[in-house]
């Protein structure tokens, strides 16, 4: 008797065992999730204050708060229109590669796990919703001391439907590029050449500040710049190691990766400075790491701790020439060195991680019928082309809103200081 009561409970118990498995089987990871919400927090702690203080501290006094109110008023622009249609329009449903659908506007019809994941979309959305509130404002550092904020904030707000969630559509959101196999894994290419690229057309079609490049334009307070460079340092630990999607060990070695690339990046700056103007400086060590960061950015979860390391090194020798070469030989006003750090790193380190994912030199490994030769091929056809789609995309938006909104302010504005001229604000020494 007591037998078969056993058995019957032991069968009666099968399907609520099956179900409990199942549900398990569909329900979030809580260690996935709480990483990747810390994660962009952290990525948030890059733009407020981060990129603000980076930016404010190398501008001339009287335009510090309008630097900052331009990052802080794109980060809540681009914030809106991520959630309002953004988001769908990345990572919707696949219908033709080059956009996604509207099935998610207003964050609408969310599954409880993302496809592949093992954490909610409304996670993935917040987190990729940190991304494009920091990539248009990575562009701010193109124009300072010279465009009208509701241009700015206008230009960023079409830009970042038009020009950043196609492109990380077509990257992240399995478009037409993920299906010929190219890589992107934290936004070498969907953010860093975006901004890049589209920053350089910007500083062409805006002109030069009134001085450049006679007159030596210097930083008012390079230790709030230094303050700044290292909050986007730590923050990219999320921006990086978050993009493993998972709290794992491939989040492990993006951390480490970013970490060392940015150390060795910021060394080997001061190294060239010392060679070149006999001392090292504290911007060029917060532009060294920042170059080493965004250089690593695409690479950081397929290659070694070794491979990031040449890659710093590369990062640091390329990036300072770029500079170089933008605004001493071509007199090009990249204010605050936008398309040379970061659009020049984001191209570099896109294509290196065609050469140092390979399985020889300690990187993750090629997928079935790639070799270095046809990964690099397709890395560099990525670049041109989403470099070439942000240059002229960026070109006719900034054109049509110029009819709307000029994009300069005046030369009487732009000598008293926009933190006056345009936002009615004091600024701390108005005579710098």
């Amino acid at each position: 008797m007591f037998r078969k009561i056993a058995a019957v409970v032991a069968l009666s118990a099968v399907p609520v065992a099956v179900h409990a498995q199942d549900a398990a089987e569909v329900a979030p990871d809580s260690g996935d999730t709480a990483w990747i919400l810390v994660s962009a927090a952290l990525v948030l702690l890059m733009t407020l204050p981060g990129l603000g203080l980076f930016y404010g501290g190398l501008v001339r006094a009287k335009n510090f708060l309008s630097v900052f109110l331009q990052v802080g008023a794109i980060a809540a622009v681009a914030s809106v229109l991520w959630i309002a249609v953004g988001y769908s329009l990345a990572f919707g449903d696949v219908t033709h590669g080059y956009f996604g659908s509207m099935q998610h506007a207003m964050l609408g019809n969310m599954a409880d796990i993302y496809d592949g994941l093992a954490i909610p979309e409304s996670t993935l959305a917040l987190f990729q919703m940190t991304f494009a509130a920091i990539t248009p404002a990575l562009m701010v550092g193109a124009w300072v001391d010279r465009a009208r904020f509701g241009w700015v904030v206008l230009f960023c707000a079409i830009w970042g439907l038009v020009v950043y969630a196609p492109v990380a559509h077509w990257i992240w959101g399995t478009g037409w590029l993920a299906d010929r196999g190219v890589l992107d894994f934290a936004g070498g290419l969907v953010v860093h050449t975006t901004a890049g690229v589209s920053a350089l057309i910007i500083a062409l079609m805006l002109g030069k500040r009134q001085g450049f490049p006679s007159s030596a334009l210097l930083p008012h307070a390079p230790g709030l710049t230094m303050l700044g460079s290292v909050l986007l340092w730590v923050g990219w630990f999320g921006f990086n190691g978050g993009s493993a999607l998972s709290s794992s060990a491939d989040a492990s070695n993006a951390i480490l990766n970013t970490h060392v690339a940015a150390s060795v990046a910021a060394l080997v700056w001061i190294l060239i400075e010392r060679i070149t103007f006999g001392k090292p400086t504290t911007v060029g060590f917060a532009t060294g790491a920042i170059a080493g960061l965004a250089t690593i950015t695409p690479a950081a979860g397929f290659v070694s701790p070794g491979a990031a390391i040449v890659i710093g090194i590369a990062a640091a020798a390329v990036c300072y020439y770029a500079i170089q070469l933008v605004k001493m030989k071509l007199h090009i006003d990249d204010s605050l060195d936008v398309f040379a750090v970061h659009g020049v790193g984001g191209m570099l380190g896109s294509i290196l991680l065609g050469v140092f994912m390979a399985e020889s030199l300690g990187g993750s490994g090629y997928a079935e019928g790639m070799t270095m030769g046809s990964m690099v091929g397709e890395q560099v056809m990525a670049v041109v082309v989403v470099a070439l789609f942000s240059a002229v995309l960026t070109a006719l938006i900034a054109k049509a809103i110029s009819f709307i909104i000029p994009m300069r302010v005046s030369e009487d504005e732009e000598v008293q200081g926009l933190d006056i001229s345009s936002h009615g604000e004091r600024g701390w020494d108005l005579d710098s």
